[in-house]
């Protein structure tokens, strides 16, 4: 077995491969959809078909965007948690994907990348649904752990015989340092999350915008303390903004 590292457009893409196929640890963005297929068929020299499994940690745009096009051009099968399903529903459901669009083309642009195609359906429609402590259909060494915080959704995926582990936004980077994400929906959930994950003597952190951590233990209890108590999302910052202008005008 043997992981594939690939830059994405504005994270990093997790690849698997083995004699049976390839398993993608995320569903990427909508950008990233056309350099997965070359790197399947140019640098592994394999068929896109043999991408069997396409996991989906949370509906952000760089984690699920890429899900269906790839499903169609590849066929290969979306595995993910009950509630993404959800996640974008309904009026508020619909700006907040709007929302993180936008922040992924900010991100970008931040990062010196043009702006590119990263629209994507709103509603997620897997072929299979993915409970904590659930394997992965047809590999059975991944476990699936719930993680939620970040989303009511998130999952991580361990590799329980090296007891390495993909945590997607569990951790990021702002300014060179590492930090909770942004949007933090569920703070309680998301200390509970650390603690979990904290349980299990990981060896080593694959997080989707950070390099691979190798000292997890420490940076789960720094992440535990820098968690707010409070949510952090767009509705709050919004309310925050506003709040805080009509004070300074007493």
């Amino acid at each position: 077995m043997k992981l594939h590292t690939l830059s994405g457009y504005i994270q990093f893409i997790y690849l698997i491969e083995d004699e049976q196929g390839l398993l993608l640890l995320d569903g990427c963005s909508r950008a990233d959809v056309k350099r997965v297929c070359s790197f399947i068929k140019y640098e592994l020299k394999r068929s896109i078909t043999d991408l069997k499994l396409i996991v989906v940690t949370h509906m952000h745009p760089d984690h699920a965007g890429g899900a269906h096009k790839l499903r169609a051009t590849t066929g290969a099968k979306i595995a993910a948690h009950p509630n993404t399903r959800n996640w974008y529903a309904g009026m508020s459901g619909r700006t907040a994907h709007v929302i993180d669009v936008m922040l992924t083309w900010w991100v970008a642009g931040r990062l010196g990348k043009p702006k590119r195609k990263v629209w994507y359906p709103p509603l997620l429609q897997p072929d299979i649904l993915l409970n904590d402590r659930d394997a992965l259909p047809d590999y059975p060494a991944f476990q699936v752990v719930y993680t939620p915080g970040h989303t009511n959704h998130d999952i991580s995926i361990l590799h329980m015989p090296t007891q390495q582990m993909y945590v997607a936004d569990l951790v990021v980077r702002v300014k060179g340092e590492l930090m909770p994400p942004y949007p933090l929906c569920h703070p309680n959930q998301y200390k509970q999350s650390l603690a979990k994950v904290a349980a299990l003597n990981v060896t080593t952190l694959y997080c989707a915008h950070v390099p691979p951590l190798a000292n997890p233990s420490a940076v789960l209890t720094t992440m535990l303390k820098k968690a707010p108590t409070f949510p952090k999302n767009h509705w709050y910052s919004f309310k925050g903004r506003v709040l805080g202008k009509l004070r300074s005008k007493r």
